[in-house]
């Protein structure tokens, strides 16, 4: 067969053969001087009911022998592409284009059994589009051949003059003997064998004339098929990424699977573009190859699927454009390495996830946000060619919470773990009441390193320089890098819902099936107390179940400080928890198939809803009080400060204390040591350092690092030193009533470094804005807010 890329006007005759009456051959040829071999092929169709042919030429007859073959039910073709070849064809002289529409698969196997291919102008999806009727639809029948099942001609629109249209390149299947002659070098690594027989090293395809023939417009040397063989899996990927640019689509990485001895990837899957249903522009396509690892070392094509069900781009633009751009460019600066944690690691062209009507819907909406809210700040990435990507954006009130609740802070990216339509990431914060509060939000236009770099520099412009100690992101390499890189100082700790999925994935036969190596694995993460003690566990647990080599287990001890609570605890992660049940912010009001003019209004009834219960909480915590269990004068201060929520947990710690013994076992000048373990249970125990000088205290369990309140043991030495009153500093202001307000107490009660700048900058402008709102509802209270405004100012100026 020939391919119609970058084709000249073509003719064709159609004729019955004497030999079989039944058969008839369309002959292609063109007006021009090329290769008559090359252009003399001949498609084979065949037809149950010749006489129902018409031969005409535009309604006149022609030159004796030419005809039009006219599309009719029973017309019966070799396979699939050929139907769409011939309706090429035939569209190209009708002058209209064609496109594949919906297809048809077996219940029993999931194959392809039925095709429709339509005129371009089907469907209303584009202002070109006019719901043109015209299509053709082809069944395959039991002898495997494809007849015409439905069809229908008359169109809606005005049609080009014939041969004016020019058919485009069409998939064509290859077949062995083709493959063969089409292997010219061996200056990669790529080999293919059939059946069993290898074709010797010397015959390989050179991917560097393979992508010079693709520039040029050209068709691929050689198709995939099944028992192609590569070098390599990024050998693999380049070649299926250079025929994708040819054939007039684009390919992403998809399923990967591993051993289950070491966890080592055996298996890899390229799939086109569209495959899934993740957004909008995805159609569920179904072309993918998959490479699989021979002992070798080599990797083998050992499943293909070449069915698209969407209309592919033109294979002139994609060679031009798509493959002098991306294989030429972007091809030579891939980085293959193994994605433990199954995220494409491929950097090819980046693509948006984000349908195109997203953003003129969220444009109006920002803007109609600023006009009420000055605080409100938003941003639109947009790359060299001016094309929009990832969006941020963050209200006022967001912003004046994270100068009080930005210190930790989590990246929730749910969408990425499910089929979300929406690739939908939001930052959460930890308020005074341990709730989620909302500290920004954003549309992902991309995994890419660049993108998650864009948008947690842009959160930090938005939050006046303010930097988190700790976030809670996925384990993934982009962003991993972009944390490093914009959150320097911060600790990355991983998110518990991945860490649990990829136990399963890798570690699943050994948990569900061995309750020992469970109980051992688990006790290793979660009792460790020093990083001598973890290592050891951890070595004895790889030698006795013959583990060293696990890939998987190899790289997670490599980022052990992102996931183990041993090394997690001395951070101050606001109490989130390490088994990760925090409760979600947007909770349902989000989910996968939230459409586009719901979402805004979904978005804001979760954000309200958030806030009242906010509300709420605060309102109980300055009209309530929890009863007091204790005479001692600790608990009556932790009353009058904490808000309900944080007095509730400090009161647990301190009546737990009561039921703890403390005794010295060590001085070091100013500093004692002591042993504190719970009454007849000699097993749980702690150490804790005391400063009686400066009265400052630590204990071995890191509660108060990581959660912001004292620990049982603390306070029981608290107890038997006599200390009546907490220091300042172990009460954090975040914790307190006032936290919210921005009554600064003492500047040493932060729990690390913070921005004070940004804290008394927000205060300020959200103060301000309620008495603005206040002010204005009557002219005689704006009066009023006025004076009171220019006495303040009077008496600024008067203090400098």
């Amino acid at each position: 067969m020939i391919s119609f890329c970058q084709m000249p006007r073509l003719s064709y005759t159609s004729e019955v053969s004497l030999q079989n009456p039944n058969r008839v051959q369309l002959q292609i040829s063109q007006d021009t001087d090329m290769n008559r071999e090359e252009l003399g092929k001949i498609m084979t169709v065949r037809s149950k009911q010749v006489g129902v042919m018409v031969n005409r030429n535009n309604g006149t007859k022609g030159n004796e022998g030419e005809s039009k073959l006219e599309p009719h039910l029973g017309l019966e073709f070799d396979s699939a592409e050929d139907a769409q070849e011939f309706y090429n064809v035939h569209a190209a002289q009708a002058g209209f284009k064609i496109r594949i529409g919906q297809l048809y698969r077996s219940r029993v196997d999931g194959s392809v059994i039925s095709r429709r291919f339509v005129c371009s102008k089907e469907g209303f999806q584009t202002n070109s589009r006019t719901g043109c009727p015209a299509f053709i639809r082809v069944q395959k029948n039991d002898s495997g051949k494809w007849a015409i099942a439905n069809v229908k001609s008359d169109h809606n629109h005005d049609l080009g003059l014939p041969g004016e249209i020019q058919p485009p390149s069409i998939q064509r299947k290859v077949f062995p003997a083709a493959r063969s002659s089409a292997i010219v070098s061996t200056r990669t690594g790529i080999r293919s064998h059939e059946n069993g027989q290898q074709i010797p090293t010397d015959a390989v395809v050179d991917v560097k004339r393979l992508k010079r023939e693709q520039a040029e417009g050209g068709v691929p040397s050689i198709q995939p098929y099944k028992g192609l063989e590569f070098a390599s899996a990024n050998e693999a990927y380049k070649y299926y990424h250079g025929y994708s640019s040819c054939a007039g689509f684009k390919v992403r990485i998809g399923q990967l699977f591993r051993s289950k001895n070491d966890g080592s990837i055996t298996s890899r899957r390229f799939v086109c573009s569209k495959e899934g249903h993740q957004h909008p522009s995805r159609v569920g396509c179904g072309a993918y190859l998959r490479i699989q690892k021979q002992e070798s070392g080599r990797w083998v094509v050992d499943r293909l699927n070449k069915e698209h069900n969407h209309q592919l781009d033109s294979p002139v633009a994609s060679s031009q454009k798509g493959f002098r751009e991306d294989v030429n460019c972007s091809l030579r600066d891939i980085n293959f390495s193994d994605p433990i944690d199954g995220i494409d690691l491929v950097k090819g062209e980046r693509e948006n996830n984000i349908g195109t009507d997203w953003y003129p819907m969220l444009l109006s909406y920002f803007q109609s946000r600023q006009a009420d809210d000055t605080g409100f700040f938003y941003a639109i990435e947009v790359d060299d060619e001016g094309k929009c990507g990832s969006v941020f954006w963050v209200d006022g009130r967001s912003r004046f919470s994270c100068s009080q609740f930005g210190d930790a802070i989590v990246l929730d990216t749910t969408y990425r773990s499910n089929s979300y339509l929406v690739p939908f990431a939001s930052f959460i914060g930890v308020n005074h009441h341990m709730q989620p509060v909302l500290l920004g939000c954003a549309l992902i236009a991309d995994e890419s390193e660049e993108s998650f770099t864009w948008l947690f520099q842009t959160w930090v412009r938005a939050m006046s320089g303010r930097l988190p100690l700790s976030i809670i992101a996925d384990k993934d390499t982009s962003i991993q890098h972009s944390i490093a890189q914009v959150f320097p100082g911060a600790h990355h700790r991983f998110s518990s819902w991945q860490i649990k999925a990829n136990e399963q994935q890798y570690l699943g036969p050994f948990l569900s099936m061995d309750n020992e190596f469970k109980y051992e694995y688990e006790t290793c993460i979660s009792q460790s107390q020093t990083p001598s003690e973890f290592d050891s566990a951890w070595n004895a647990l790889l030698n006795k179940y013959d583990l060293k080599e696990n890939t998987w287990l190899k790289e997670m001890y490599r980022t052990r400080k992102s996931w183990v609570p041993l090394y997690l605890r001395a951070t101050f992660f606001a109490g989130i928890p390490l088994d990760g049940s925090m409760k979600p912010f947007f909770g349902t009001f989000l989910n996968a198939h939230s459409p586009v003019n719901e979402f805004v209004i979904r978005y804001e009834k979760a954000v309200e809803q958030r806030r009242e219960e906010e509300r709420k909480e605060d309102f109980n915590s300055f009209n309530l009080q929890s009863p007091l269990h204790t005479k001692d004068p600790i608990e009556e201060q932790g009353r009058r400060l904490y808000t309900l929520t944080m007095f509730k947990a400090f009161q647990k710690e301190l009546l737990e204390c009561f039921s703890y013994v403390g005794i010295k076992i060590n001085v070091e000048g100013s500093i004692n040591r002591y042993l504190v373990q719970k009454c007849g249970n000699g097993d749980e125990r702690n150490t804790v350092a005391f400063n009686g000088s400066n009265l400052n205290v630590s204990c071995s369990c890191k509660m108060f690092e990581f959660e912001g309140v004292l620990c049982r043991h603390a306070l029981k030495i608290f107890q038997i030193m006599n200390i009546r009153e907490l220091p300042s500093r172990y009460i954090l202001h975040r914790w307190t009533k006032h936290a919210k307000y921005g009554i600064l107490r003492d500047v040493d009660s932060g729990g690390g470094s913070q921005d004070f700048r940004a804290l008394m900058l927000w205060t300020l402008r959200e103060e301000a804005r309620n008495y603005i709102e206040a002010g204005a509802t009557s002219l005689e209270r704006y009066k009023i807010a006025f004076e009171i405004m220019q006495e303040g100012r009077r008496n600024l100026c008067w203090q400098n």
